[in-house]
């Protein structure tokens, strides 16, 4: 990305980075458009097709490949699972969440184009439909395996503190609470 002030300086401008989503072929860092809320409650409020992203930087999982965008479409049924890297400001709600009833240990299996585990804790039976439709529960310290995490961009992966799961992308969970 230039100096926009500048268009011959060639000088790389610095990136706000708020979000990230993985899918099953990138990871996607940037800035969600129009984001007034935690990222947690804009992925369940959200009732379009696409996530608008300005300012990414998508990872390929795949191969050494690095694209940066103004703007990226990220389908919503692509979303594996998300995070919001900048603590805005202190949230009640997300500590809440995280001390909410009794979290129990789980490892969640993805088996997609990539096949590979998440592990952590989570409140018990959070993959569960529950009454209020939420598509997503979050899950706390989690642990990737079966990713090629050697790519310094990928390496952030392994800093996570919590993600923000899509339940339907889930082909195989282990409880055990």
């Amino acid at each position: 990305m230039s100096d926009p002030s500048n268009p011959g300086s060639g000088a790389i401008a610095p990136t706000i980075v708020e979000d990230l989503f993985l899918t099953d072929a990138f990871m996607i860092k940037g800035r969600l458009e129009n984001k007034n809320k935690r990222l947690t409650n804009v992925l369940e409020d959200h009732n379009r097709s696409f996530l608008r992203v300005q300012d990414a930087t998508m990872i390929s999982l795949r191969s050494p490949e690095v694209i940066r965008t103004a703007t990226v479409l990220i389908n919503t049924s692509e979303v594996l699972f998300a995070h919001e890297l900048l603590d805005l400001g202190s949230d009640p709600a997300m500590r809440r969440i995280a001390t909410k009833g009794q979290n129990i240990k789980a490892r969640a299996f993805y088996n997609g184009a990539l096949q590979f585990e998440l592990a952590g804790m989570m409140e018990q039976g959070a993959y569960e439909t529950q009454p209020t439709g939420r598509k997503y529960f979050i899950m706390q310290q989690p642990v990737l395996r079966g990713l090629d995490l050697s790519h310094p961009e990928l390496a952030l992966l392994s800093r996570l503190d919590y993600a923000i799961v899509r339940k339907d992308r889930l082909a195989y969970l282990f409880d055990f609470g």
